[in-house]
């Protein structure tokens, strides 16, 4: 199981902010027709009820926003990850289909608001620890190129940072090669919220995921 912890700087700015996390074994593959009708269903339901204008006063997303107004970093320019999903959704531009794995963490995230990180554990080297971006600190963002996390909510490991609201790291990105799954859902708006969302998520990893061998554990 991975120790991760979050700063005292990062406590002290952000009080309310729990971390559900998960580890597991898990199988990578293309998404199965039920995982996919499922996204589809979600999808529909989030253009059918939720405005544009709206989307920033979901409670978690609302909760989010906050968080990164307390780091010193501006919501609107580096949108989080639950909120780019929603806005593309709302849109009409549907989600990319990447694997099971990964779709399920945009489904989670979907049907939450809540911005999840996943990663490759075999890809993580020592201790994790939850601080804020410095800068010029370098980051590649899976789909983005170099990042400027400088006061963003950032993971670190031994080696570098690896994950963010905003976006996850190529560094740690699961591929088909991926056996060993480490999943964080980043509870800015508190425990009840992220508790329920991590009960969702070891749900879907076990249904879709063919996960094995679940860990799951909270971090204040």
């Amino acid at each position: 199981m991975t120790n991760i912890e979050i700063s005292d700087d990062l406590k002290s700015r952000l009080p309310e902010l729990v971390l559900a996390c998960i580890e597991c074994e898990v199988k990578v593959e293309p998404s199965g027709e039920e995982l996919l009708n499922r996204m589809s269903e979600t999808e529909e339901n989030i253009k059918q009820n939720l405005p544009l204008n709206k989307i920033s006063q979901k409670s978690a997303i609302h909760a989010s926003r906050r968080a990164y107004k307390a780091c010193g970093k501006d919501p609107a320019r580096y949108r989080l990850s639950a909120e780019a999903l929603t806005r593309r959704v709302v849109r009409g531009l549907g989600l990319y289909h990447i694997n099971n794995i990964v779709d399920l963490v945009n489904l989670i995230s979907l049907e939450t608001g809540i911005s999840i990180g996943g990663y490759d554990a075999h890809k993580i080297e020592g201790n994790v620890r939850m601080g804020i971006g410095k800068s010029n600190e370098p980051y590649q963002a899976i789909g983005r190129g170099e990042l400027n996390v400088e006061f963003l909510p950032l993971f670190r490991d031994d080696i570098s940072a690896f994950g963010s609201p905003t976006s996850d790291s190529e560094r740690t990105s699961v591929t088909n090669a991926t056996t060993r799954f480490l999943m964080v859902i980043i509870g800015f708006s508190g425990l009840q919220e992220t508790e329920e969302a991590m009960k969702l998520a070891v749900d879907l990893l076990a249904r879709y995921g063919k996960a094995g061998n679940i860990e799951h554990w909270i971090v204040r």
